[in-house]
């Protein structure tokens, strides 16, 4: 009996503990998250204007009811839809190439590890700046139409014209955020017993036989959460058409963040910026939600 009450006084002891350091973490997740969920929810329903904010006036639906006649607000999740489905697999697949790479021993690996990393430590205003200027149409400043002068090609307008603007923005987000999954996807192949591949090298296996036999199927679970938490990433595409194009040419690269950020805080209209951020809240709650009943389901 004495030892059952010790055990039982060592439980009450680490709920409270725990109780103790979580409370914190708690208490920020309520201030700056559900906080203003519920705000944007309720100013949704109003017409605010934030230069006049004595002016406010329930509207009910109205915002929504607005919102899905906005054709401003459907090419802006066109061209999030659009991000997202191909920079998610190519910045995945980029990630899993790399980790495979710089998992292997051999010398001066771990340089190659930061060199691919760097990037995610750099600031995305910092990256989106430096790109632009690579993207430049003038050959004498643009490094890559520099380059495909020299080739003898014709220079393109990457970040002016509407056809390959976005394409432009997609190709760099891959390149500066597949250092992280490629970290994500390291620590997968490292838990992968070498046991595993020694049987089957000893079976006579190829290295495109391990890699589908064992290394895919041992990273399922890393698989998962990567494409889960790279299409989150991706759905909030903000900084690069921010600072690279403001969105254009032609709404091309205007994101739904990018349009919530325009509609709030460029034109002033609070009260319709929350109902363009809630519809969005819900979209990607339910993209969340199928690709997580999608990925279990395989």
């Amino acid at each position: 009996m004495a030892n059952t009450k010790k055990f039982s006084d060592r439980k009450k002891d680490e709920r409270a503990a725990a109780y103790i350091f979580t409370t914190p973490a708690m208490i920020l997740l309520v201030a700056f998250l559900v906080v203003p969920m519920i705000y944007t929810v309720y100013y949704s329903v109003f017409k605010y204007q934030v230069m006049r904010p004595d002016d406010i006036a329930f509207v009910g639906m109205d915002n929504y009811a607005k919102l899905f006649k906005d054709m401003d607000f459907w090419q802006s999740l066109k061209n999030t839809f659009y991000f997202t489905v191909i920079v998610v697999p190519v910045q995945c697949v980029l990630a899993l190439a790399l980790a495979l790479l710089v998992s292997k021993r051999f010398r001066g690996v771990s340089i190659f590890r930061t060199m691919y990393f760097s990037p995610q430590l750099t600031s995305m205003v910092v990256i989106s700046v430096l790109w632009t200027v690579l993207y430049n149409s003038n050959p004498n400043t643009g490094l890559i139409n520099s380059i495909l002068v020299g080739l003898g090609m014709q220079p393109i307008n990457f970040l002016t014209n509407a056809k390959t603007a976005m394409n432009a923005i997609i190709f760099m987000s891959a390149w500066q955020g597949a250092g992280y999954q490629m970290m994500i996807f390291l620590a997968g192949l490292q838990g992968i017993p070498t046991e595993q591949y020694e049987a089957s090298a000893v079976d006579g296996a190829t290295k495109w036989q391990q890699f589908w036999n064992i290394t895919l199927p041992n990273l399922k679970g890393t698989i998962k959460y990567v494409v889960m938490i790279t299409m989150i990433q991706a759905m909030k595409l903000f900084t690069q058409p921010y600072v690279m194009t403001q969105g254009g040419p032609r709404n091309a690269t205007k994101t739904m963040v990018y349009y919530i950020y325009t509609q709030g805080f460029q034109k002033g209209n609070f009260g319709y910026a929350c109902s363009v951020a809630a519809v969005f809240f819900v979209i990607v709650v339910a993209m969340s939600l199928i690709l997580q009943r999608i990925t279990n389901a395989e």
